[in-house]
């Protein structure tokens, strides 16, 4: 490889590095800011459950399609480009005008173009940096990508404080201008994209579609279903914390701000340790980790009600979101190594974690309005239990670990 092309591709990982550093804030919208938003306009938990649930609902079931698409197309670039200037749009137009309308179309029209985003990034980190350092690349990725989210948390705090919510506008706009670039600035001519479907080196040609992955495969199926308890049980935890302090203390940005920067700071020491971790102890001891770490966070939410609860709350909010966000596409990649199927079968799991996570967004709204936030709390505490207990019985077929040559190859660089 000569030195311009050795340029070009340390360009094009620069470009990804920026593109994860800007997606943190430019794919959600208004996201960990919408519920304390709406909270603090008279919108009540179940409404916003409701909302989240419906939306998330509808954008799941394009997802497996979305999965294909990533597949298929060369245009892995745009598919992650377009969706940001979509949902940034709908992300303006229900913070200047949050009528029940705009809301509900925003949020639903968020969920549907937002769900590509995921399975774009991940074939574009496979096809830019190859299955043997793809453990490592996606770790970088959940660096970049909460190190983003800790700037711009610190960002819309300084600026809210300063000018007002309507400095909201400003920030969104610019991470936009900033993930639309940083995508396009990435090279298409070192984008393998045989490799970014997870075919193997060989040209497998074996191509099962659709949702036919998810249940052919040993492994995937618990995997997903695992996966769906623990979103079931820890998505709306920090939504909730934020409605709860943002109508207590009336300042719904800062107090998210102050909430949601907490687990990203934790997302940012777990994405430095994740792959030595999973090389140390192997990707299910990582995986069994992440999960644990939800118990323990909805028995203290549960059983405890001063603010000062957020820290360790949020802390392991980083400790268990952050391993499952770096082990799943992992786990994912090595069960379907060669299938020519990554993105579908990555999609699928996404499908099953995100109807786990819209489904508790109404199931929680109703537990808070009829008993209160610590009884949402310990009933996520106990859900984790449940899917820990999956996961200990099936872990070996859930997070198979390398024993050829590849692996050793990706530990000895990861080091």
């Amino acid at each position: 490889m000569d030195e311009r092309t050795v340029a070009v591709g340390r360009r094009s990982l620069v470009a990804l590095a920026a593109l994860n550093f800007f997606l943190a804030d430019a794919r959600d919208g208004l996201g960990p800011f919408l519920d304390a938003f709406l909270a603090t306009r008279g919108w009540s938990p179940f409404a916003l459950g409701a909302i989240a649930t419906v939306g998330g609902l509808i954008g799941l079931a394009v997802t497996p399609l979305f999965g294909a698409l990533v597949d298929g197309t060369r245009y892995k670039r745009a598919l992650v480009a377009v969706p940001v200037i979509v949902v940034t749009a709908v992300g303006l137009a229900t913070l200047v005008a949050p009528t029940p309308a705009i809301v509900w179309i925003g949020q639903v029209g968020t969920a549907v173009v937002g769900a590509v985003i995921g399975p774009a990034l991940m074939g574009l980190t496979l096809g830019l940096i190859g299955p043997r350092l793809f453990g490592r690349q996606v770790a970088r990725n959940e660096f970049w990508n909460h190190a983003g989210n800790v700037v711009s948390l610190a960002a819309v705090f300084i600026a809210v404080s300063l000018y007002g919510e309507h400095a909201i506008i400003t920030l969104m706009i610019v991470t936009a201008i900033g993930a639309v670039v940083a995508a396009m600035a990435i090279d298409p001519a070192r984008i393998d994209h045989d490799a970014a479907r997870g075919l193997d080196e060989a040209g497998d040609s074996a191509k099962p579609s659709g949702l036919r992955v998810l249940v052919k495969t040993p492994g995937l199926l618990v995997l997903a279903l695992v996966l769906l308890m623990f979103h079931f049980g820890n998505a709306p935890m920090s939504r909730l914390v934020a409605q709860q302090f943002a109508i207590e203390l009336g300042t719904p940005f800062r107090t998210t701000a102050i909430i949601t920067g907490v687990s990203q700071v934790a997302m940012i020491a777990v994405a430095v340790l994740a792959p030595l971790m999973i090389r140390r102890f192997g990707l299910a001891t990582v995986l069994l980790v992440a999960l644990c770490a939800l118990p323990v966070r909805g028995l203290i939410a549960g059983t405890n009600s001063g603010f000062w609860t957020i820290f360790p709350v949020q802390a392991l909010d980083g400790v268990g979101a952050g391993l499952i966000g770096i082990a799943t596409p992992i786990a994912v990649e090595r069960l379907l190594a060669g299938s020519g199927r990554f993105n579908v079968g990555f999609a699928a799991v996404m499908t099953m974690q995100g109807v786990g996570a819209s489904l508790s967004n109404v199931v929680a709204g109703s537990v808070v309005s009829g008993y209160g936030y610590q009884a949402s709390h310990l009933l996520s505490a106990a859900i984790a239990v449940v899917a820990v207990a999956i996961f200990l019985r099936f872990r070996r077929s859930i997070a198979p670990e390398r024993s050829d040559a590849t692996d050793a190859a990706s530990a000895t660089a990861a080091r």
